[in-house]
């Protein structure tokens, strides 16, 4: 499908990031900026992200995706 090895790593490791349990489950995952950054890269986590619909947040040095559809509110 992709002809470029560097295309195939890089949805690899979202596919295997969006395949963790807690995302069927409607929770939450974690990774390290820097992990993301070396991986894929902030600008194709951030799309992956926005295509499913999905929301994050970035704090201390990690990217939070809170894989659920629904409105969000920040308490606090």
């Amino acid at each position: 499908m992709f002809d470029d090895p560097k295309i195939v790593s890089d949805t690899a490791w979202l596919v295997s990031l969006f395949e963790a349990k807690a995302v069927q489950k409607g929770g939450i995952v974690r990774r390290a900026i820097h992990d993301v950054e070396r991986e894929v890269g902030r600008q194709a986590l951030v799309a992956e992200v926005n295509r499913r619909g999905f929301h994050m947040v970035e704090c201390g040095g990690q990217f939070i995706v809170i894989c659920n559809t629904g409105a969000m509110k920040v308490v606090c």
